[in-house]
C-alpha cells in the first residue's frame, strides 16, 4: 500500500479542523494557508470528506468546514479508505477483485492477508485525537 498526497493531505485537512474549531466553521483558504496546500487542492478534498459525511460545509459569507463528529470519532482507516483507491497489500486482496487463479497454490498469499489485517487494525486503531495528540 502506497498512500497518495491526496491521503496524507486529507489527514493533516482533518487534524486541522479538529485543532482549530472551536465549533465555528473554518474558512478553507484558513486551512489551505496553514498546511501549505492550494486553495484548489484542500477543496477537492473537502468535497470528498463532505460528500462522506465526515465534515460539514457552509458556503458563502461565514463559511467553511467543521468536523460533524469528535476527533476521537474518526479513524485513520476511515480517511484513507475514503480518500485512497485501495488499502489492499496485493491487488489480489483489493476489494471487489475477482479470486486469484492461483489462490489456492499461492505460498505467499498467506503474508499478504496477514500483512493486510495488521495494516487494518493499526489503522483501525489511531484516531485523529490519538495524531493531534501525539499518541501512537
Amino acid at each position: 500500500m502506497l498512500v497518495s498526497t491526496r491521503g496524507r493531505y486529507a489527514l493533516n485537512v482533518m487534524m486541522d479542523l479538529a485543532e482549530n474549531s472551536n465549533d465555528d466553521f473554518i474558512p478553507l483558504k484558513d486551512i489551505a494557508m496553514r498546511q501549505n496546500i492550494s486553495q484548489k487542492y484542500v477543496s477537492s478534498i473537502m468535497s470528498v470528506l463532505s460528500k462522506a459525511g465526515f465534515v460539514e460545509a457552509v458556503h458563502g459569507k461565514g463559511g467553511g468546514y467543521k468536523l460533524v463528529k469528535k476527533p476521537e470519532e474518526y479513524t485513520v482507516a476511515s480517511i484513507l479508505r475514503l480518500t485512497e483507491n485501495s488499502l489492499a497489500t496485493v491487488s489480489c486482496l483489493e476489494k471487489g477483485s475477482p479470486e486469484c487463479a492461483k489462490a489456492g497454490v499461492c505460498r505467499t498469499l498467506p503474508v499478504w492477508v496477514k500483512l493486510q489485517k495488521v495494516m487494518d487494525d493499526y489503522l483501525e486503531s489511531v484516531t485523529l485525537s490519538d495524531l493531534i495528540n501525539n499518541n501512537i
